[in-house]
């Protein structure tokens, strides 16, 4: 038995979307040592409401959990604990209000962390457990979020969150448990659209092993290995087996697959159509379960906190966009893209509009993206609170706003700008931007003239090339959610080809 004074004994509640996991653990000359495990299938992420509140019964089920947890942890200290909330908690907009009880329950603090954050969480236990020096691709795809990573030994090069799950995915398309053919294939196209911005970022010239640190994965890899399909090993004909399976079954409950636990028969297809997703898109032939996770990453940083502290050409205007450009480490060519997809579309409905107007527009699109150096979620946020409140010379406060304003429309509803919406101009503008951000959201090169915009009084119409979208499938998706956001009260309204 270790000596518990140099190797203490810490604890990790990892609070995800589908599952609330208690992982208690050491680290004895170098290596991990399970202690203690739980696990309780909470699904929190269910429990968000059509307008992001979390139900009082789903935070009841995570209150419930969060009891259990803490008479496990009664005999541990404050400095030996960490708890980590994931995508749900960072989606609830009365999540504070969980929290507060949440904590009191837990008798911890419990940290919502950021999508980059748990990706390198995660990539800290897996690389721990399963040590290797090539480059690796690690995924891990939860209730409500998906991280890829790309690393190499204990190092994260590329680390990054997309806000698509196997709850969020099998609530929204296979609604009431029914499973079909066209549900795997709407699913596989909203997986994609969230996922191909990141194509060229974890290309497979980029690592040699691809492995998956993720529940979903876990449970795959048992069924394939239940049923005699595969060693463990998931590949995309593996995948394709489990999807048929799951179509003959026709629906959720009538799920009877080998290995498949009940609990996980509820979000099954979801994750079965992320993960095929991510394997015809991103070209990986075989995926290996991982060993470590999110949960022994959070020990394994805990440990390391604990061992060794940390120690501490225009006018001006357009130089302080470059400055700030630079600043802040935003992608100078996918702002150039976005740029030439939003300016044309913009001279096309407003070709009055003054070269102010039109400049402005153009200078949202250079700095839409200041705020990834915050955070990937709710980038747009950070981006509009960084121009209204930085200091940049040669624009006036109110132009400052102007601009934050536009950024901050950039994605999502329509309602948080609303009292800008009021002027015809910025409505223009800012349907210009998402269009464009909707565009270019491969982050690839593009036709800036594959769409055209034209107007009808407070009108927008939309058009493309015959075929466009047949081979564009992502972006029509991205594109027909586009048009119900603006069918919601918003002074214009936009119409796509039929």
């Amino acid at each position: 038995m270790p000596d518990k004074n140099s190797t203490p004994v810490l604890a990790a509640v990892d609070m995800g979307s589908n599952s609330f996991r208690l992982e208690i653990g050491q680290l004895v000359h170098g290596r991990y040592r399970r202690v203690d495990y739980v696990k309780d299938t909470v699904r929190l992420g269910a429990g968000l409401d059509a307008a992001g509140m979390l139900t009082g019964e789903a935070a009841e089920r995570g209150l419930e959990c969060l009891r259990r947890f803490s008479q496990r942890l009664a005999q541990h200290g404050p400095n030996a604990v960490r708890a980590v909330a994931t995508q749900t908690l960072r989606e609830a907009k009365n999540r504070d209000a969980f929290l507060q009880v949440g904590q009191a329950a837990l008798g911890h603090p419990i940290e919502v962390i950021s999508g980059r954050e748990e990706a390198r969480l995660i990539y800290a236990g897996v690389a721990f457990l399963q040590p290797a020096d090539e480059p690796r691709l690690v995924i891990d795809i939860g209730g409500r979020s998906t991280e890829l990573i790309l690393g190499r030994a204990r190092t994260p090069q590329v680390a990054e969150s997309f806000a698509v799950g196997c709850v969020s995915l099998t609530m929204r398309f296979f609604e009431g448990g029914r499973i079909d053919a066209a549900a795997f294939r709407a699913a596989q196209v909203a997986a994609g659209a969230e996922l191909e911005e990141a194509l060229g970022l974890f290309a497979p010239g980029r690592w040699q092993q691809a492995l998956a640190s993720s529940g979903t994965a876990s449970a795959v890899s048992q069924l394939l290995m239940a049923a005699g399909v595969s060693d463990g090993r998931i590949t995309p004909a593996g995948l394709r087996w489990a999807i048929e399976r799951c179509i003959e079954a026709g629906h959720i409950d009538r799920l009877d697959l080998p290995g498949l636990k009940p609990e996980r028969r509820a979000v099954l297809p979801g994750g079965l159509a992320i993960l095929y997703t991510l394997a015809v898109q991103f070209g990986i032939d075989t995926l290996w379960p991982a060993k470590g996770a999110l949960r022994q990453g959070v020990i394994i940083d805990l440990h390391e906190r604990r061992s060794a502290p940390r120690r501490a050409g225009g006018d001006m205007r357009d130089h302080t966009v470059r400055e700030m450009q630079a600043r802040f480490g935003a992608d100078a060519a996918q702002a150039r893209r976005v740029a030439s997809v939003a300016l044309p579309l913009f001279d096309a409905v407003q070709p009055q509009a003054d070269a102010e107007t039109r400049r402005e527009l153009a200078w949202a699109c250079e700095l839409h993206e200041i705020g990834l150096m915050v955070s990937h979620h709710d980038h747009h946020r950070h981006s509009a609170y960084v121009l209204a409140h930085a200091d940049a010379p040669g624009f006036s406060q109110s132009q400052q706003r102007r601009i934050g304003d536009l950024v901050l429309g950039q994605r999502g509803g329509l309602r948080k700008v609303e009292p800008a919406l009021a002027s015809e101009a910025f409505a223009w503008q800012v349907l210009c931007l998402r269009l464009a951000v909707i565009k270019c959201h491969a982050r690839a090169a593009v036709d800036p003239n594959a769409l055209t915009l034209r107007s009808r009084g407070r009108e927008a119409l939309l058009r493309w090339p015959a075929h466009w979208a047949e081979t564009h499938p992502r972006t029509l998706f991205l594109l027909q959610e586009e048009m119900q956001a603006w069918s919601r009260g918003a002074p214009l309204t936009l119409h796509l080809p039929r």
